[in-house]
């Protein structure tokens, strides 16, 4: 089992950078099926996820090469429209392959996914896009075969912004005959990077990162370079080590735009902020100030950021409230924290946390992805030494980040 020892109560102080996005890099990753050509990506996270991708990639029929964090993918001779089912049970990002098989094929088999259990994540917005669209959709012994004679554009109003329902009917949507338009559509600015990966391939997109999405659909696509944005949860990470240890942080490859919220909640907690171009500089308090969070779709405060500020209000001034409003399992890392000394109580979908004064190290264990980043965030403040194991979940959607708080004065050993 791999863990991370962490000695903590060191102070964060320098300078790192933002590595790519994981949740950009899984759909386009997942599109590049689309051309049936060539398509080098770079700036792609070197973490768990893409290595699952790239593998469904190759499982699929295509070929793979990767150097460093470019990645070079070859859709010409796609043989199997069948996505692994090993493979969906690890990652839950892998249903985007649906929808670009279904748009490049017009066949999709796959079963349901698998990732971290932070609550129920139906995929039946997914299905019912697809539906919508004409695609036939059975289920067989817990597979689901889609499939279609003729795909026509149409209208779809999504009963939720889900991210991933969007991305889906997108991609299936970018071949077919005629319009689409998806009405409340999920805003985030990986859809945005979606739309614009896809349109550098020759697709008519517009409207990403609004409410209303519009797919004109076109006969064929070309071959693309294009560079994945940076990760905005790992940026507001980043800025939270530097936070919850009283520190000094210049943090490069970083677009503000993108975690507005995360900065506000950092300024009300008492952090100094400033912001050029793509680098954001942060000084923290001593100790930071209670704040409330209401997790919300995008542009609202995001749920993937909602552990991360559970550790780092677990020692501020006064009473925090969280309230999670997207995925009703996500509090999970609330009982590690406990082992902890922090001082924190569920009441449904709210956590009450009465800052403590200080935290201690424990051995506590990663429950997911946000969750297990969390623990790292409270053990760089806890006096003594904290072991988290099961650390898999971090290395899904954190690319060294171990070695980026290393390199800010932490004490971090990974062992595996």
């Amino acid at each position: 089992m791999s863990s991370y020892i962490i000695e903590g109560g060191k102070r964060l102080e320098g300078e790192t950078f933002v590595s790519g996005s994981k949740n950009a890099s899984l759909p386009i990753m997942a599109a590049t099926i689309l051309n049936k050509g060539i398509s080098k990506l770079y700036n792609v996270p070197k973490i768990h996820d893409t290595q699952m991708m790239i593998e469904i990639l190759k499982r699929l029929g295509c070929k793979v090469k990767c150097s460093k964090n470019k990645v070079i993918i070859d859709s010409t001779n796609v043989k199997n429209q069948e996505i692994p089912e090993n493979l969906m049970r690890e990652m839950r990002s892998s249903v985007i392959f649906a929808g670009a098989l279904i748009g490049c094929y017009k066949k999709a088999i796959f079963s349901y996914p698998g990732g971290c259990d932070i609550g129920a994540r139906p995929i039946d917005l997914h299905l019912k896009g697809f539906e919508k669209l004409g695609i036939i959709v059975q289920e067989n012994f817990g597979k689901i075969i889609c499939t279609a004679e003729e795909i026509n554009g149409t209208e779809i109003n999504l009963d939720f912004p889900s991210v991933g329902a969007t991305e889906n009917i997108i991609l299936v949507a970018v071949l077919c005959k005629g319009e689409t338009i998806i009405r409340n559509a999920a805003m985030e600015p990986e859809i945005e990077d979606l739309q614009n990966f896809l349109n550098r391939m020759g697709a008519k997109i517009e409207g990403a990162g609004t409410h209303v999405i519009k797919i004109k659909g076109v006969h064929k696509l070309n071959d693309v370079s294009y560079n994945i944005m940076p990760d905005r949860i790992e940026a507001g990470t980043l800025l939270c080590s530097a936070a919850i240890t009283g520190g000094k942080i210049e943090v490069k490859n970083a677009n503000a735009e993108h975690i507005k919220p995360i900065i506000d909640k950092l300024e009300e907690a008492g952090c100094e902020i400033k912001i050029d171009k793509d680098t954001i500089n942060l000084r923290a308090p001593k100790r930071l100030k209670a704040v409330d969070i209401r997790t919300m779709p995008y542009p609202g405060f995001p749920t993937d950021m909602q552990a991360i500020f559970g550790a780092i209000l677990a020692t501020a001034s006064g009473t925090s409230i969280i309230t999670e409003n997207i995925f009703e399992n996500r509090f999970k890392y609330a009982e590690e924290l406990q082992r902890m000394g922090a001082k924190i109580k569920i009441e449904g979908k709210a956590l009450i946390i009465k800052g403590a004064r200080k935290l201690y190290g424990a051995k506590v264990k990663s429950t997911d992805l946000r969750g297990g980043a969390s623990l790292v965030l409270a053990a760089l403040r806890a006096k003594g030494k904290t072991e988290i194991e099961d650390i898999k979940f971090i290395l899904r959607g954190y690319e060294k980040l171990d070695q980026k708080l290393n390199s800010l004065g932490a004490n971090i050993t990974a062992v595996y």
